[in-house]
This record gives C-alpha cells, sequence and structure tokens, in this order.
C-alpha cells in the first residue's frame, strides 16, 4: 500500500510513554469498562454509551502531545486517518473528524478505561478513536490477520466507520432497536449489523483512498485480499474455532467470516456509502 506521501492532520493525541492510568475509584484490575466497542471481540457502541450512562461515565482527563507524531507507525495512522477524513469529508455533509488517540496498555477515554486487551475500539461519547498499536502484532500472530500495511488500514477504516454510525444518528436508532430487542440474541443481531456497516465504510473508504489524496494514498495489486483476509480471520465463527468453543450464531456480535467479507467488498467494489445498509428496515 502507497501512504508515505499521503497528507497529515495532525489530530493525533499521542498518549505513548505515559502508562496506563486508572479511573479515579478504580485502578486497571477494577476494569470500569469491559463493555467498549472491541474491534474483535466486544460489543457495540451502544452498548458502551449504555454502560457508561448506568456508571456515570468518566471524562477523558488524560491528554497526550497533540499533533502528528514523527515515527513511523504514528506517521502511518495520521496518514490513513486523515485520507479518511477526506473521503467522508465528500461523502457525508457536516462531517467532522474525530481525534485518534494511540496509547499504550491502559488508557482514561470518555467512555471509561480502556485497555489494549480491547483492540482499537471508538468511543462515541468523546468522538475519539482509541488504538494500542501492539494490536498489530497481536493480530497478525494470535489472531491470524494480515500483517500488511491495507489490513492494518482497514482496522483504523473500520473504527471511523462507527464514528459516521454516530454522526448519521445510526448508532442511536441502534441502542433504541436493542432496547426494544425481546432477547440478547435479537440484540445481538442489531450489533452483527452495526459491524458489518462499519466492514462496509471500511470498503468505501479504500475505493476512494486514491481519488481524495491524488494517488498519494492507494492501494497495491493484492492489498484487498490482504484486507479481506483479515476480515475472514476475525469473523466471529473463526474466532469461536479458533478459541476451541463451538460456533454459536445467536451470540455473534460482529458477524461470520462470509458475512465481513462479503460486506468490506460490496463497500469497495461500489464506493457507494448507500449501498452499506445492513439493517434494511429494521432500526
Amino acid at each position: 500500500m502507497r501512504w508515505e506521501g499521503g497528507r497529515r492532520g495532525g489530530n493525533i493525541d499521542d498518549r505513548r510513554g505515559m502508562g496506563p492510568v486508572g479511573i479515579a475509584g478504580g485502578g486497571i484490575g477494577a476494569l470500569v469498562l469491559a463493555a467498549i466497542g472491541y474491534f474483535v471481540f466486544g460489543v457495540s457502541p451502544e452498548t458502551t454509551s449504555q454502560v457508561t450512562s448506568q456508571l456515570g461515565g468518566a471524562g477523558s482527563a488524560q491528554e497526550g502531545q497533540q499533533g502528528s507524531p514523527e515515527d513511523q507507525a504514528g506517521r502511518f495512522v495520521d496518514v490513513i486517518g486523515t485520507n479518511i477524513d477526506d473521503v467522508w469529508a465528500s461523502k457525508l455533509q457536516g462531517y467532522r473528524p474525530p481525534t485518534v488517540t494511540l496509547y499504550e496498555q491502559g488508557t482514561n477515554t470518555g467512555c471509561g478505561f480502556g485497555q489494549a486487551a480491547m483492540g482499537p475500539f471508538y468511543c462515541p461519547s468523546d468522538q475519539h478513536v482509541y488504538i494500542d498499536l501492539s494490536f498489530w502484532n497481536e493480530m497478525e500472530t494470535k489472531l491470524g490477520a494480515s500483517g500488511a500495511d491495507f489490513a492494518r488500514a482497514y482496522v483504523i477504516a473500520h473504527e471511523y466507520g462507527h464514528h459516521i454510525q454516530t454522526l448519521t444518528g445510526v448508532s442511536e436508532q441502534v441502542q433504541r432497536a436493542q432496547q426494544r430487542a425481546s432477547g440478547q440474541a435479537e440484540a445481538n443481531q442489531y450489533s452483527v449489523a452495526l459491524e458489518l456497516q462499519a466492514d462496509c465504510y471500511a470498503g468505501v473508504w479504500a475505493a476512494n483512498a486514491a481519488a481524495a489524496s491524488n494517488g498519494a494514498v492507494a492501494l497495491a495489486p493484492g492489498d484487498i485480499e490482504e484486507g479481506l483476509r483479515t476480515a475472514s480471520a476475525i469473523g466471529d465463527d473463526t474466532l469461536q474455532r479458533r478459541s476451541g468453543g463451538r460456533v454459536a450464531p445467536d451470540s455473534f456480535t460482529h458477524g461470520s467470516s462470509a458475512q465481513r467479507v462479503e460486506w468490506l467488498q460490496r463497500g469497495y467494489q461500489s464506493g457507494d456509502p448507500a449501498v452499506c445498509d445492513t439493517f434494511g428496515s429494521a432500526v
């Protein structure tokens, strides 16, 4: 994937090197929020909002260095995030970029205390995307996903997809639908639809990345295949098999491998967010 010459927006909150800082009244072991929207294993951002309201929330008092990091890993996140912002600015009227927070081990967020074990996640309360960059290694070594640049960019774009859902009101609609659900299995179906839409939005970004950057950020041959392999590696059914458990579709929160591949591919092939209606008339 080509990205080194891409524009940097400097919208990075770099907390790396600060160490984990717990929330007043509890440390890391107390885990204020185990329900922040995990990229791999977690629940939807709507559940995050519900839990946050129940707990009274937690302000993101911790702040790092604002701007554009100079190390390669930090620059990559800045360039990709800026390009995603540029794409969505052309697709969504009134688009407002999220802040991307880089951290290590754990950090305060507007949704509670975030941990690296959660994987990258989006907090709707403060509209930040949170990433511990050690996840790239976890994704490759433990989840069997690709470690290529585009696979990592897909993860970032997926979390930006949740930001789009917050801006458009879809996240709030899903939250209300989950509250009306007859049981956990039905509530999980809404979570799956939300996650698959974020995958589709990631594909929309990929299709428009080059045009939004005059070719400075662009996919290379084989990149989309790497992304599809990553989507397959982190499907709920694949992860359940990997953990030695049985495949239980009613417990899916992110979608099967086949579904994640399908929706990422739909977004990429069309480049149009209008094709990303994973809900139909369900919300």
